[in-house]
């Protein structure tokens, strides 16, 4: 095949991807809009547990990525994906199911399920860049981002159209629809024609692989892995709080879901140029800028409660998670050698996960004890720990530079 044939079907292989990850990535945004008031809705008078479906949800993403690179290593890509769109909407029929029964952990295993389809979506930029000639990588991913950005919008207004189409069950109508929407973007799969991913031996995968405890103990992994796990933890504690407080508030949940559309696409619109803004600036420097935006996300929160507030807090948030979380990532992949590669990024993606599953759940403890004041406060010492971190990692190189 030429290179020209080449960057066709990588292209179309991205445009692909780009439209299934903004069709069933749309369920994500509905899972974490209306998962807290969902459970809100469900629980009896002791409320403190509401955010634990986008816990769940969470804790699906995390699950469901061993499971997925199984499928795709046996099945290939293509299949793997599909398989994901078929958790998908099994989530959402569960989900649904519990919510016409009243039944709240159900729910939460519903959620639980289409997180684990998530993981799937997670995948899609990787599998674009592995089907691309390496002049085209960049411009594959950055293809595949681009449906984040319209799956930021299709998720909250599915919600907005759908909450109440099975009234008096509230929300049953979104939960139905992500059932839809797993299957549209089965449809869209179904288009791909990715190449199954060969084993290749080389010299650097059969290169010595260093102990866990050696890899961990680097300072800079340590850094790295504290701004990564402080970035993602702290979006999602405020996240998750955000459209209870709305409600709270006297906001409806489509002004909620509207709240978490803006997130979502800051979340992801950064992506284009955040590559480049580490290459000029340095890793540090945008970790460290993405930390003081999650510092101006809780200033403007607690500055107010007008919906302005909360929706530029919500937005200062997900660029403030994009450049500390990118940033921390770049800085995590220094620390090891491609035969270490796979066990070290399994490790450090389950301690990252697990602490954000741990930050989504305490979100509805801290909100109903404390309200969404408590849940801003929080970032600032948060944030200065990293802050701290990163400050300490730049003098020990200099001081190792000046010896």
């Amino acid at each position: 095949m030429t290179v020209e044939a080449q960057a066709r079907e990588a292209r179309r292989t991205a445009l692909i991807l780009a439209a299934s990850n903004a069709i069933v990535g749309a369920a994500a945004p509905v899972s974490i809009s209306i998962g807290g008031l969902a459970g809100h809705y469900l629980l009896g008078a002791d409320k403190s547990l509401a955010t634990a479906p986008v816990t769940a949800y969470t804790v699906g993403v995390a699950l469901g990525a061993l499971p997925l690179a199984w499928l795709v290593r046996r099945f290939g890509q293509r299949n793997g994906f599909l398989s994901g769109t078929l958790a998908t909407a099994s989530g959402g029929a569960l989900a649904t199911f519990a919510l016409f029964r009243g039944d709240f952990w159900l729910f939460s295993l519903g959620l639980l399920i289409i997180g684990i389809g998530g993981a799937s979506v997670q995948q899609y930029r990787f599998a674009a860049a592995d089907n691309a000639p390496a002049q085209f990588k960049a411009r594959a991913i950055s293809t595949v981002l681009a449906g984040g950005v319209v799956m930021a919008i299709v998720g909250p207004q599915v919600v907005i159209f759908t909450r109440n189409l099975f009234a008096p069950v509230m929300f049953a109508g979104s939960f139905a629809a992500v059932i839809g929407l797993a299957a549209l973007g089965a449809v869209i799969l179904s288009f791909l024609r990715l190449h199954d991913r060969q084993a290749v031996a080389s010299a650097k995968m059969d290169a010595p692989v260093r102990p866990l405890g050696t890899i961990f103990s680097q300072p800079r992994f340590i850094v790295a892995l504290v701004c990564a796990v402080g970035s993602y933890a702290l979006m999602t504690f405020v996240m998750t709080g955000a459209p209870l407080a709305m409600v709270g508030c006297g906001f409806s949940p489509d002004e909620a879901a509207l709240g978490i559309s803006w997130h979502v696409m800051a979340m992801f619109a950064p992506s284009f140029f955040t590559g480049r803004l580490i290459a000029r600036f340095g890793k540090e420097a945008i970790v460290a800028t993405g930390l003081i935006l999650l510092v101006g996300c809780a200033v403007v929160a607690l500055s107010g409660i007008a919906l302005w507030q909360f929706w530029s807090a919500l937005i200062l948030l997900g660029v403030g998670w994009n450049f500390g979380f990118i940033g921390a990532t770049a800085m995590v992949s220094e620390t090891y050698t491609d035969a270490e590669k796979g066990k070290v990024q399994g490790v450090h993606d389950f301690l990252l996960f697990g602490s954000v599953a741990f930050a989504s759940l305490m979100s509805g403890q801290v909100y109903n004890a404390w309200g969404w004041d408590m849940l801003n406060w929080i970032i600032f010492p948060v944030v200065f720990v990293c802050i701290a971190a990163l400050v300490v990692l730049g003098l020990s190189a200099r001081r190792k530079v000046s010896a």
